[in-house]
C-alpha cells in the first residue's frame, strides 16, 4: 500500500507519452489502464506539495489576490471546522429525541451509569428503562456484578456524559455526538493530508456529516461509533507519521551541484528514522478501540502491516537496493512495539475500574475457582481478568440466535438490511390516507452515497492494483479492515450498523472518485490533484463538465439525506410518507 515505485529508467521510446521505458510487467498492465509514474522529483515523491486553488475562482468572486492568499492559509483549518459546524448542529438538534431508551442503548446506558458510579457493571433489573425515563433519581445502582461482554472504555465514555448531563437520553448520548462531530472534523484533515487539497478534504468530511448511518449511530448511546472515532484517530496518526519520516528521508539524502535531491542507497537503507510520537500515538488509539469492542484488535494489525508497507516504499524511492531488508533491521521492531504492546497496554488500563474493586464479575476467580491453577504464580486479577475474556470469547463466537434485523455483511454495502432501533405509531392522524403517522429512528446510511460507494470502491481497488496509488491503498485497507472480519462469523448474529467503523473510508472513496471525475486542470501534473495528468488544449472543458458531474451527484446525496431526514431523528410522518421512504422490502 505505497505509492512508491524504484526509479525506472527514462528512455527515447516514441510510443510512450511520458518519454520513459516501461518495465514488462508495466507493458501487460497497460491494457488495464496502467501508465507509467509521470516525471516528478524525488523530493516531491518524499514530500508532496500541497495544491492551491487557481486564480480564476478569485478573480470571478473579485477578490483581491492579498486577500485570496490570506482566505488560502485560513481555509486548512477554517473549511474544516465549517463543516464540522454544520456537523454538530444537525447531531446535537433535539438530540434528547425520542425520548425513549432505543435498542442497545438499554444495556450500555445502564452500565455506562454503573461504572462511573461504582468502577463495575451491575445487574439492573428486567424493565426498569421506564421508571428511569420517569424518575431517574429513584432507580438504585445495583451492586451485583453483572455479566457484560465488550470492554469498558465505551461505557466509560457515554458515561462521562451522563456525568455531566444526567441519567437521561441527552446524558447518554452526548459524548456519541461530540466524538461523532469530531470525527468529521479529523475527516476533513486527513483528506486534505491525503489528496493534498483542502476541497477534496472538506467534501470527504461534508459527505460523512451527510451520511444516514454515521448520523444516527452519532446520536444512540452505542459503542460502534466509538471505535469508529478511534479507528479514524489512529488512521490520521499513522498518515501525519508517514508524512514526517518520509520527509526525515528526504532531508537525509544528498543533493547535487544543481540542487536536485538524489537517492542513497546507503542512507535509505541505514538511517534511524528516530523518535515517531505519532505512531505510538495511533498505537494508543487502537488500544481504546480494541478496549471499546474486540473488532480493534482486526483493525490493529491491518494498520500494523500498512505502515510498515509504507516504510517499505518510502526507503525504496529514497534509493533502497533491498528495501524490505532496511525495514526489517530498522523499522519493524519500532514499528511494533509502537502499536502492539501500546495497545495491549492501553486496554488493560482500561479495566482498572473493575481491577480496583472486589465486586466486578469473575473477579474474584482466581482465588475461587481458579485456585491451584498452574498459572498462580501470576497476580489474581490478571488470571481472573485473563478467564473473563476467554467466557466472552466464547460468548461471541456462540452468538447465533435470530434477530429481525440481523444481516449478512455481503448486503451492507448495498443497505440490505437495516436496523430499526425505534417505531411508534400514531393513530388519528389527518394527513395520511390510513389514518396512521409513523416515527421511526432507522440506522441505515444515505443510500445514495453507499451506492455510490459501491463504485468508488471498485475504482479504488483499480487505482491501487494498477496506478500504485498509496492512497487508494490505505482507503481500501480501512474498509477491509473494518469488513472483511465479519466474513469469518458468519454464522453469528450481526447488523449492518457495525459497518459505520468504516464509512469515513467509504467517504474517502466517494472522495477520490469525485476528485477523478472533476480531473485536473489543462496542462498540470499529476501532484495537481489525483494523479491524472491533462495536457489536452480542451482540458478546462473537460474539467468543467467533470465539475458540474461531481457536483450533481454531491447534490443528491444531500438531497437524499434531507428526504430520509424523518427516517433518522425519529420525526412523525403520515405513514404514506413513511412508506414511499421504503425504496426495499426489506427495510421494513
Amino acid at each position: 500500500m505505497t505509492s512508491t515505485a524504484p526509479e525506472t529508467q527514462r528512455g527515447q521510446d516514441a510510443g510512450d507519452p511520458l518519454g520513459e521505458q516501461p518495465t514488462s510487467w508495466q507493458r501487460r498492465l497497460r491494457r488495464f489502464g496502467h501508465v507509467p509514474r509521470p516525471e516528478t522529483s524525488l523530493r516531491d515523491r518524499l514530500d508532496p506539495p500541497w495544491t492551491r486553488p487557481g486564480r480564476q475562482v478569485w478573480s470571478v468572486l473579485a477578490i483581491p489576490p492579498h486577500v485570496a492568499d490570506r482566505l488560502v492559509r485560513w481555509s486548512g483549518w477554517g473549511g474544516p471546522l465549517l463543516v464540522t459546524l454544520v456537523a454538530g448542529l444537525l447531531r446535537f438538534w433535539r438530540l434528547d429525541q425520542p425520548n425513549a431508551v432505543i435498542f442497545d442503548e438499554t444495556y450500555y446506558a445502564k452500565d455506562a451509569w454503573a461504572l462511573v458510579n461504582q468502577g463495575y457493571e451491575g445487574s439492573w433489573p428486567k424493565d426498569v428503562d421506564k421508571l428511569i425515563l420517569k424518575d431517574p433519581s429513584s432507580v438504585p445502582i445495583p451492586t451485583d456484578p453483572g455479566y457484560v461482554v465488550h470492554p469498558p472504555v465505551g461505557k466509560w465514555i457515554i458515561g462521562f456524559g451522563e456525568q455531566l448531563f444526567g441519567f437521561t437520553p441527552f446524558g447518554w448520548r452526548f459524548m456519541v455526538a461530540v466524538l461523532g462531530t469530531i470525527s468529521v472534523l479529523l475527516l476533513c484533515r486527513i483528506g486534505r493530508r491525503l489528496f493534498r487539497s483542502t476541497f477534496l478534504g472538506c467534501l470527504a468530511g461534508l459527505l460523512l456529516a451527510v451520511d444516514g448511518l454515521h448520523f444516527v449511530m452519532s446520536r444512540t448511546a452505542l459503542l460502534d461509533l466509538i471505535v469508529m472515532f478511534f479507528v479514524l484517530a489512529a488512521f490520521g496518526c499513522l498518515v501525519v507519521d508517514r508524512d514526517r519520516s518520509r520527509r526525515r528521508l528526504a532531508d537525509a539524502l544528498p543533493v547535487d551541484e544543481e540542487g536536485v535531491l538524489r537517492p542513497d542507497a546507503r542512507i535509505a537503507e541505514t538511517l534511524r528514522l528516530g523518535w515517531r510520537p505519532w505512531r505510538l500515538a495511533a498505537g494508543v488509539m487502537l488500544g481504546l478501540a480494541f478496549a471499546t469492542k474486540w473488532n480493534g484488535l482486526y483493525i490493529l494489525a491491518a494498520f500494523g502491516l500498512m505502515t510498515v508497507l509504507w516504510d517499505v516504499g518510502a526507503r525504496r524511492t529514497a534509493g533502497a537496493a533491498r528495501p524490505y531488508m532496511a525495514v526489517l533491521r530498522r523499522d519493524l521492531v519500532p514499528a511494533f512495539f509502537s502499536t502492539v504492546p501500546v495497545a495491549i497496554v492501553t486496554y488493560i488500563v482500561s479495566w482498572t475500574g473493575w481491577i480496583v474493586t472486589d465486586k466486578g464479575y469473575y473477579r474474584n476467580w482466581a482465588a475461587t475457582e481458579g485456585k491451584g491453577s498452574s498459572w498462580s504464580w501470576l497476580p489474581d486479577w490478571l488470571r481472573s481478568l485473563w478467564h473473563y475474556e476467554n467466557q466472552v470469547y466464547d460468548f461471541h463466537v456462540g452468538l447465533t440466535s435470530g434477530h429481525t434485523y440481523e444481516s449478512n455483511p455481503w448486503s451492507w454495502l448495498v443497505l440490505g438490511r437495516p436496523v430499526s432501533y425505534f417505531y411508534e405509531e400514531q393513530a388519528g392522524c389527518k394527513e395520511s390516507s390510513t389514518g396512521k403517522c409513523a416515527a421511526e429512528v432507522l440506522a441505515i446510511g444515505t443510500p445514495l452515497l453507499w451506492w455510490l460507494a459501491c463504485f468508488a470502491l471498485a475504482y479504488v481497488v483499480w487505482r491501487w492494483l494498477f496506478r500504485r496509488d498509496w492512497r487508494a491503498g490505505a482507503i481500501a485497507c480501512g474498509v477491509a479492515a473494518g469488513w472483511v472480519p465479519w466474513f469469518f462469523y458468519q454464522e453469528r448474529t450481526i447488523f449492518l450498523f457495525y459497518a459505520v467503523v468504516f464509512v469515513p473510508f467509504l467517504c474517502l472513496a466517494v472522495t477520490m472518485l469525485l476528485g477523478a471525475i472533476v480531473g485536473p486542470a489543462a496542462g498540470t501534473g499529476a501532484r495537481a490533484d489525483l494523479g491524472l495528468t491533462s495536457k489536452d488544449p480542451t482540458g478546462e472543458r473537460r474539467r468543467t463538465l467533470g465539475a458540474i458531474a461531481a457536483g450533481v451527484l454531491v447534490l443528491l446525496i444531500i438531497w437524499n439525506f434531507i428526504y430520509f431526514w424523518p427516517l433518522y431523528t425519529g420525526t412523525s410522518i403520515p405513514e404514506d410518507l413513511w412508506r414511499d421512504r421504503m425504496w426495499l422490502d426489506t427495510w421494513v
